[in-house]
């Protein structure tokens, strides 16, 4: 994980060689963020990942012969993606609404427009690293909304509510806050707490819903939106929180 003095070890999957240089160029400028690999399909981002285990893969949704969503899937099945190993940042070139559902479902911790500025590309990659991937560039808010808006059901997934049922009114309002968008500084700000009780609450939240990260938890956030605004019966406010799990 990149920490104190340890970079953040990043590995490239794109088709197109001039994206790949471009995102490599801009990248490597950066003190903290070094670049182990690059791979123009599928196949080759597999092996690059298998061999050199980076902190964040950026992997392009369309490639030749195994496409992004297939290579993530690959690696999860290898046990290679998640908070202590690989995290994915899904690449492409325009709102793909389709993938979002499968990306996040699947494993990956962002979704970023290869359109985006010099400063988005550098936070995105640095966001990924430390888990808030899929929330803090712009683009990945704007597509993690979208997508929920087009997609939300007119009556909520009974499954979905069974999820949040065991939230405290509290941990209701910081999903409600995820599926916004909100890193957990701005979540502390927003509620007025320390940053420690927020984190506090995002690992509570995760364990109890089974989301397996922030962006999973951004998605139910945004199904369940309209019941997330309700206070579960017999909630009371919290009275204090145990230590955050890390």
């Amino acid at each position: 994980m990149p920490y104190g003095d340890h970079t953040i070890r990043v590995v490239i999957a794109d088709d197109e060689g001039v994206v790949r240089d471009g995102i490599r160029i801009m990248l490597e400028s950066q003190p903290d963020i070094t670049i182990v690999g690059t791979a123009g399909d599928g196949d080759h981002a597999l092996r690059l990942c298998t061999e050199m285990r980076p902190d964040v893969l950026m992997l392009d949704v369309r490639m030749p012969g195994r496409n992004g969503l297939e290579v993530l899937a690959e690696l999860v099945a290898r046990g290679l993606v998640g908070p202590d190993a690989i995290r994915v940042l899904m690449l492409t070139t325009f709102d793909m609404e389709e993938y979002v559902d499968e990306a996040l479902t699947s494993g990956a911790s962002g979704f970023l427009l290869k359109s985006s500025s010099y400063e988005e590309l550098t936070v995105a990659v640095r966001a990924t690293a430390v888990g808030d991937g899929a929330l803090s560039p712009s683009v990945a808010r704007r597509i993690i909304r979208d997508y929920a808006a087009t997609r939300r059901a007119e009556h909520t997934d009974p499954a979905d509510l069974a999820r949040i049922a065991e939230l405290t009114t509290r941990e209701r309002d910081v999903l409600a806050l995820i599926g916004e968008g909100l890193s957990n500084g701005e979540i502390a700000e927003h509620l007025t707490v320390s940053g420690h009780t927020v984190k506090s609450h995002v690992s509570r939240l995760l364990t109890k819903t089974g989301c397996r990260d922030r962006a999973q938890a951004a998605v139910l956030a945004r199904r369940t939106a309209t019941h997330l605004l309700l206070p579960p019966s017999g909630d009371c406010p919290d009275a204090g929180l145990p230590p955050s799990r890390g």
